[in-house]
């Protein structure tokens, strides 16, 4: 849905970017899959860099969540278009997150080693639909629709 207006080619390349949180995030949820299936690493080499540089520097995740809420959705000169996907890149943060917290419940069960993998595998393949879903819809100029996730923003986002 275009309804508020045209964006801009940088306006669609912006959109994109705060995307790359919850891949990076999501990442460790894939290490069953992409261990049974190694040409699937090749898709990921090119965020190697920044697999590193965001598990080697100490709260980067938390820095980068803050920076991005306080910076582009609470700055009414950015587009809202811009504000909407990054508000949906957050929201898909908070998603994993709390996936993590039931991994690591699940974990406590004596043998539910695999229901951890296939609950780790489920959560990389569907954070990482809705990312590429996500992507794709911006790239083109639309809003991203994602049940739940979608209208969680709009109830965030001033007008």
């Amino acid at each position: 849905m275009s309804w508020r207006g045209s964006t801009t080619v940088s306006d669609r390349i912006f959109a994109c970017l705060p995307y790359l949180l919850p891949v990076i995030e999501v990442f460790r949820f894939g290490s069953f899959l992409l261990a049974q299936f190694p040409p699937l690493q090749l898709l990921f080499l090119p965020l190697i860099p920044l697999l590193n540089i965001y598990y080697n520097v100490s709260f980067a995740g938390l820095i980068i969540f803050f920076a991005l809420f306080f910076f582009v959705i609470r700055n009414e000169k950015i587009s809202h278009f811009v504000r909407f996907n990054t508000m949906q890149a957050i929201l898909l943060d908070i998603v994993i997150f709390l996936f993590g917290i039931l991994t690591e419940v699940v974990g406590l069960v004596p043998a539910g080693g695999f229901a951890i993998q296939t609950l780790s595998t489920t959560i990389f393949l569907g954070i990482m639909a809705g990312v590429v879903y996500s992507i794709a819809q911006s790239l083109l100029g639309r809003y991203a629709e994602i049940p739940a996730i979608s209208d969680a923003v709009y109830m965030q986002l001033p007008r």
